[in-house]
């Protein structure tokens, strides 16, 4: 439907933009804030989540390298090709995957809770490093990020009222559900749309596009395969949750917040189409051979 709005020109040349970025300051937002609220933290210290937290890590950082000497990305589009390769998708589409295959959501949410609590800030501080640089002040703009980026704020503001033990009423959290309601069905939206400005990349984009691509889909769950089953000793339904969680696709945020700070879309947007429709492949051989 975004592909199609945006084909036919139904609802104006400002939608894409102005949708990616009520996704990035309110939609997203109150979506983590009611997450990490209710999300237990403490289950983040599972030894199934360190191996998924070092696997994402360790392609996080290889990202990075790759993205700095061989594609010569600047820093803040760096850390958007680092957060394609390694950051799952693990919302609307980890979800119904962990229902479907593991019959519950115990991991994944784990999973997501370290993602939101640790990785999302760290990608937030690299962006905004570099987009602010040498802006007067910098170090003071970096000391009240929190304040500034909604979406560090509205997480730190989750995990604080978890770690207090708060229970917010209904009359608070419902308005805030409705306008996080609409996070992931705007961004994938704005996602569509763009698709219409597509241009056909030279051998270098293609090349770095497969490079993360196949970070994410192929390189993460073997890390966390290997992890999980020499170093942490796991098998069974904990190997099974940890290697197929790792496999999931890019999620949408690469593609919004790339968009947020004006940095190049093009390779998020397509990291997160090709690894969605390569996990199919991906996520069901990991289900074949594990399960």
């Amino acid at each position: 439907m975004g592909w199609a709005a945006g084909r036919f020109d139904l609802l104006g040349r400002q939608a894409q933009p102005v949708l990616a970025r009520f996704a990035f300051t309110f939609a997203m937002p109150a979506l983590l804030f009611l997450t990490l609220s209710k999300a237990p933290v403490g289950e983040i210290a599972e030894p199934e989540v360190a191996v998924f937290a070092i696997s994402l890590l360790l392609v996080f950082g290889a990202a990075l390298l790759l993205s700095r000497n061989v594609f010569r990305a600047r820093p803040a589009d760096r850390a958007v090709n680092a957060m394609t390769a390694s950051y799952v998708n693990s919302a609307n589409l980890g979800i119904p995957v962990a229902i479907g295959v593991l019959g519950d959501t115990t991991f994944i949410a784990a999973a997501a809770v370290f993602q939101m609590l640790f990785v999302t800030p760290l990608i937030m501080v690299l962006i905004d490093l570099d987009v602010h640089q040498g802006v007067r002040g910098q170090w003071r703009r970096f000391a009240l990020l929190p304040l500034r980026n909604p979406v560090i704020g509205a997480s730190a503001a989750g995990v604080a009222v978890s770690a207090l033990g708060l229970s917010l009423p209904t009359v608070m959290t419902e308005p805030i559900r409705m306008v996080g309601g609409a996070g992931v069905p705007a961004a994938l939206f704005a996602l569509g749309m763009s698709l219409n400005t597509r241009v056909v990349p030279d051998a270098k984009g293609i090349a770095e596009r497969l490079v993360l691509v196949g970070l994410k889909t192929a390189a993460q769950p073997l890390l966390a395969y290997v992890l999980g089953r020499w170093l942490f000793g796991l098998h069974g339904h904990a190997l099974l949750a940890v290697v197929l969680c790792s496999g999931l696709p890019t999620a949408q945020n690469a593609f919004v917040y790339a968009a947020e700070y004006r940095l190049r879309t093009d390779v998020p947007r397509d990291v997160v189409v090709w690894s969605t429709l390569l996990s199919l492949i991906t996520l069901s051989l990991i289900t074949w051979l594990l399960a």
